[in-house]
């Protein structure tokens, strides 16, 4: 058993009171994330997935976890695939941090490897197009009636998107032994956004880091299981999702590849999936428009993921973790100058 950071005793007491389980518990940490702790529960009567903060918790983290558990929560009757709330702690008095636990999904991670079955150049393509189909379902949830109107800022969302996560990013310049950030390109990149921001935009959930690495796919059919990882979960336009998806999807060609790009479907396969499943939502998406919020995502999750080098530097994360990320960070801004110049 790898051992997990939470005080087990009072985890125990919490599970005790709320009748989940009975006797010894067992926890196994769970690997596939790089900001926050998974671990499997078991015990008698009782398997459960905990998620908390990490170690060195950031100003936000408590809040992450409760705004997790809360989407969770309201996606319960909905047609998206995630995984089920099984209860959630937003006090700091049980284990020093928010928390909340969730029913394991049976599946795989696609980027720690592919089973035999999607070797199927069929199921290979259903594979990419269910990503589609994930967000697309997200993506036509009335936020409102689900209980989350509250969730983010609508008002000005789209317009203040560029210097929000520029500020992001100059906030990491007081981060301890950090160097600072560079990166070409974050220039051309923020500029092009704000000379080509679209003019309307409809608000709904996003889930705010779509990519293969925060889903899990099922074995009997090449379809997602659910998606994990809420923690940057807001009301904006769910078009910033298709944006993250094409931003990160194996390519062949530079960017982002978590998994082999054979036999996936193209950018224009994913546009055209996404419009089919939104249909009648009252979205309209064009490839111009899936471009913008392509580079909008590219922009925002290097930026995110820098914020994590920053920590590698003051010893708040692994260096390993650190250089992977920021690595990421250069190939997502390099991608984005790429279709900056060669339009969609």
């Amino acid at each position: 058993m790898t051992a997990v950071p939470v005080d087990l005793e009072r985890l125990t007491a919490w599970l005790d009171a709320r009748a989940l389980g009975s006797g010894e518990v067992a926890l196994t940490a769970l690997g596939g994330g790089t900001q926050n702790v998974m671990a499997l529960i078991q015990r008698t009567g009782f398997e459960a997935v905990l998620r908390h903060p990490p170690p060195y918790k950031r100003a936000n983290s408590d809040e992450t976890m409760r705004r997790e558990a809360t989407v969770l929560r309201a996606l319960t009757n909905t047609d998206v695939p995630h995984p089920r709330l099984i209860a959630d702690e937003p006090s700091l008095e049980v284990l020093g941090s928010a928390f909340y636990i969730m029913e394991p999904v049976h599946g795989f991670t696609p980027t720690l490897g592919l089973p035999d079955e999607y070797a199927d150049p069929a199921w290979k393509h259903a594979m990419g197009l269910s990503m589609a189909d994930g967000i697309a379902a997200l993506g036509c949830v009335d936020h409102v009636s689900v209980g989350l109107g509250t969730l983010g800022r609508a008002d000005g969302w789209l317009e203040r998107q560029v210097d929000r996560w520029l500020a992001h990013l100059v906030s990491y310049e007081g981060t301890p032994n950090y160097p600072g950030h560079e990166i070409p390109n974050l220039t051309k990149v923020s500029d092009w956004l704000d000379a080509h921001r679209p003019t309307s935009w409809k608000p709904g959930i996003i889930h705010g880091d779509f990519h293969f690495g925060n889903v899990m796919f099922r074995d009997d059919q090449p379809a997602l299981a659910a998606i994990v990882d809420w923690e940057l979960a807001t009301i904006g336009d769910p078009l910033l999702d298709l944006g993250a998806l094409l931003a990160t999807f194996p390519t062949g060609g530079s960017g982002v590849s978590v998994i082999d790009a054979t036999d996936l479907p193209t950018r224009g396969e994913l546009i055209d999936r996404y419009i089919e499943r939104t249909a009648g939502s009252g979205r309209e998406v064009t490839a111009e428009l899936a471009t913008w919020y392509q580079v909008l995502a590219g922009y925002r999750l290097g930026i995110i993921l820098e914020g994590t080098n920053a920590r590698a530097y003051a010893g708040h994360a692994p260096r390993e973790i650190g250089d992977m990320l920021h690595a990421t960070t250069l190939s997502l801004f390099q991608s984005a100058a790429e279709l900056i110049a060669t339009g969609p």
